[in-house]
Formats: structure tokens, sequence, C-alpha cells
């Protein structure tokens, strides 16, 4: 039973990342088609950082992320802790409505807002495209942090507050400090979806706020070529190593938080 489960589970990772594998090693094939391999050359990262058409997409792309992170964070910390900490009429609606991204496809989804702008003759651009991304990033912001709060427990809060202290020193010396790893691990994952996002960013994106999983469509429709999978490998590695640095501070401070009964005022 434990050699088939192992084949078995070798043989998804292998159906998964293999294509990736492929996909990154011919990056790097000097041949500019890409089912024949000639040899090894980096000539497609320099043409890559030479054009001006992903240096655009890419600089768009991080200004759509950055501020659709700030914004999802700030909304998603402040849900975590209204639904943490508070009792009220139709709380489990408000948390299902807010959970319901998580749910609903995302063609569903982008078509959805793209009727919606439609209809309320908004132009689309990269404020349709912050909307959209801030929209289905709220949910991972405040189930991570939901989770985090919940595991944290209350003791810590009130043995500040039986200590003397307001409920503002009791939310700065306490409670931020205690969710700080989990904001930063949700930032890091809503960073990821954003630049990572090709889907809903189809539906609701204009003319002149085209990201890079855009750009990368646009060439494909062309043929597929070493550059494409260049642009495509550096995308990869950007958001495999945000997703490991998220899930890396996230066990960081679940780990320091056990460790960490201290009231520090």
């Amino acid at each position: 039973m434990k050699k088939f489960l192992v084949t078995y589970a070798s043989v998804v990772l292998a159906f998964v990342y293999l294509p990736i594998f492929v996909l990154v090693v011919f990056s790097f094939n000097s041949s500019a088609i890409s089912a024949n391999w000639e040899g090894f050359t980096l000539d497609w990262y320099a043409k890559l950082f030479q054009n001006t058409y992903v240096i655009s997409a890419a600089i768009n792309s991080i200004t759509i992320a950055l501020t659709a992170t700030v914004i999802t964070t700030i909304i998603g910390t402040l849900c975590a802790l209204a639904l943490h900490k508070y009792r009220f009429k139709y709380r489990g609606v408000i948390e299902g409505i807010i959970y319901l991204p998580l749910l609903v496809p995302e063609i569903l989804l982008g078509l959805s807002l793209l009727i919606l702008f439609t209809q309320i003759q908004v132009s689309l651009s990269n404020l349709t495209v912050i909307i959209a991304h801030v929209t289905f990033s709220i949910s991972y912001v405040v189930v991570i942090l939901t989770a985090r709060l919940k595991g944290a427990g209350p003791e810590l809060e009130q043995a500040a507050s039986d200590l003397g202290a307001t409920p503002w020193k009791t939310f700065r010396y306490v409670t931020l400090p205690m969710m700080a790893p989990g904001i930063f691990a949700a930032a890091l994952l809503t960073f990821t979806l954003s630049i990572d996002d090709f889907i809903i960013s189809f539906f609701v994106a204009g003319p002149e706020s085209t990201t890079l999983p855009l750009y990368i469509y646009g060439l494909v429709k062309k043929g597929v070529s070493p550059e494409i999978n260049a642009l495509s490998t550096i995308l990869i590695v950007v958001i495999a190593g945000l997703m490991l640095l998220s899930e890396v501070i996230g066990s960081k401070g679940s780990n320091e938080e056990k460790g960490n009964s201290v009231i520090p005022f």
C-alpha cells in the first residue's frame, strides 16, 4: 500500500511539474523553434530586458499588484478583526458574502465585474483591474487572519485588559504584533495572486492596462518561442519565491507565538 501511494503521488507530481520543467529548460534553448533543442544560451533573457513592451507590462503588473495588495490587506485586516471580536446580526450572511469569491469560478467573477463596469459606465483601465483584484483577494486575507486570530486565543488580550491597558493599547501592543506575521503573509499571497492573475484581468483590463500574463497570452497566439518560455520562467520563479516566503513567515509567526506569552507593557 505504501509503495502504491508513493508511486501514485510521484506520478501526480510529475504530471503537474514536468511541463513546467520542460518550459524552463527550453527557455535556455538557442533555437528559435521551441520543439528543437540546439544548445544552451541566455540570449532570450537578454532580449527580454531589452524589450520595452515586456518592461512596460512588468511595471504595470507590479503597480497594480502593489496597489491591490495595500488596499486588500487593510480592508481584509479590518474585516477579520470585526468578525473575530464582535457578534452581530447576520454575521453568518456577511461571512458567506466575504468567502463567496473563493467558491465562484474566476471566469464568472470576471464576467460579472465586466458587466458591472459596463452598466455603471466605467472605462476599463488599471483602476478596474485593481478593483477586480481587490474583490477576489479580500477573501484570502480574511481567511488567513481569522484563522490566526482564532488560533491565538483571547488570553493575551484579556491579560492586557486586566493589567489596565486601554482598548487602543491592547490592540497596539498585543493584537497587532500577534497579527503581524499573518498580515505580512496575507499581503505576500495577495501580491502573488494579483501579479499571477489572467482570467479576471482578461475581462476587466483596458487597452492601456496590459499585465504580464496578458502580454504572454498575446505572444502565445503568435506561436510559442523561447522568449515566451524565458518570460514565463521568470514569472514562475517570482511567484514561487513569494509563495514560499509567505509560507515561511506564516509558519515562523505561529511558532514564535506559541513560545511568547509576555505582555509588552
